[in-house]
């Protein structure tokens, strides 16, 4: 293990990449705003973050590495939103909230990776020399 690879970047890095699907089906959901029949799409956030990390584990136990790209969410129709007259149920509202979420979380994911090299580099120019 590299003083990157750790427990806490591996586990920002699931979080990072269920934030930006996430994302992603919310900035689709607008570009279909006007689309008849388009249904609205979404993840359960916290059910695909267990499901990453189980699978990153799983990639790690076998000695294998999860590669970029390789996390595909399980994406479901949202049901009980009000629906227009052409099909389409996307609310402007619920998406540019849930977008709002999705960019507060990834910041603080952001943040917390900026952390941990920060801490890396300190290592680093330290030289190890203790103080």
């Amino acid at each position: 293990m590299s003083m990157i690879d750790s427990p806490l970047t591996d586990a920002l890095e699931r979080f990072l990449d269920v934030d930006v699907a996430r994302a992603q089906l919310v900035t689709a959901n607008l570009a279909n705003i006007d689309t008849p029949g388009y249904r609205t799409r979404d993840l359960n956030f916290h059910a695909e973050l267990e499901r990453a990390t189980a699978q990153a584990q799983q990639s790690n136990a076998r000695g294998a590495t999860l590669q970029y790209g390789s996390y595909t969410p399980a994406v479901h129709t949202v049901r009980g939103l009000m629906e227009r007259p052409d099909g389409n149920n996307v609310s402007l509202e619920r998406e540019t909230l849930l977008l709002a979420d999705t960019q507060m979380k990834f910041n603080l994911g952001v943040a917390l990776l900026k952390d941990q090299f920060h801490l890396v580099a300190e290592a680093i120019s330290s030289g190890g020399s203790s103080s």
